[in-house]
């Protein structure tokens, strides 16, 4: 047997378990799950310093253990001096067992670094169950080197549940170990 990170073994053991005593799921397949985390970051300020986007490509892929790649805007604005085709922005999708380990160092390890933190905010959902937070400081996680950062720039995280309700997501995050704020 290979090596298994160490959130996935705690919602194999724990976390379905416990979803399934406050929901009254019927069907283990019932139980939400994570599906996807997404890491994007838009640099609108690429169109004018091309190089912007090879170090916002380095700095979230060095974050998420993953290559990153560039989105590329679709349409023309010429009021941001912006062309279809130009990269404006980097993002990353995390599954299966880097999901995990990203979201293990980002509730032991990064969210703890952020300044006067107590939680983070429950206003996040969406409706069906996923939920965005934003992170303004890249210098939380411990892969960035301080010293080679050229801008401090934030970045959006994504969690992409299985959960029908927000109420389900949020449990299921809050089992996971995601620090919300108390109300």
């Amino acid at each position: 047997m290979g090596y298994s990170p160490r959130l996935k073994e705690e919602y194999k053991s724990r976390v379905i378990k416990a979803l399934t005593e406050e929901f009254g799921y019927k069907n283990v397949m019932q139980v939400p799950r994570l599906q996807k985390i997404v890491i994007s970051r838009g640099v609108g300020a690429a169109v004018a310093d091309k190089k912007l986007i090879d170090y916002s490509v380095d700095e979230i892929s060095r974050i998420a253990g993953q290559k990153a790649v560039a989105t590329i805007s679709k349409k023309d604005v010429a009021s941001f001096k912006l062309r279809k085709g130009m990269p404006i922005g980097v993002k990353v999708t995390l599954r299966g067992e880097r999901m995990y380990e990203f979201l293990d160092r980002l509730v032991t390890s990064s969210l703890p670094r952020v300044r006067d933190f107590n939680g983070i905010k429950a206003s996040g959902f969406d409706g069906r169950g996923n939920y965005n937070l934003g992170v303004t400081e890249q210098i939380i996680f411990p892969e960035i080197d301080i010293d080679k950062v050229n801008k401090i720039q934030g970045m959006d995280i994504t969690f992409v549940t299985t959960a029908e309700t927000d109420k389900e997501a949020k449990s299921l995050l809050t089992e996971l170990g995601l620090p919300f704020k108390k109300n």
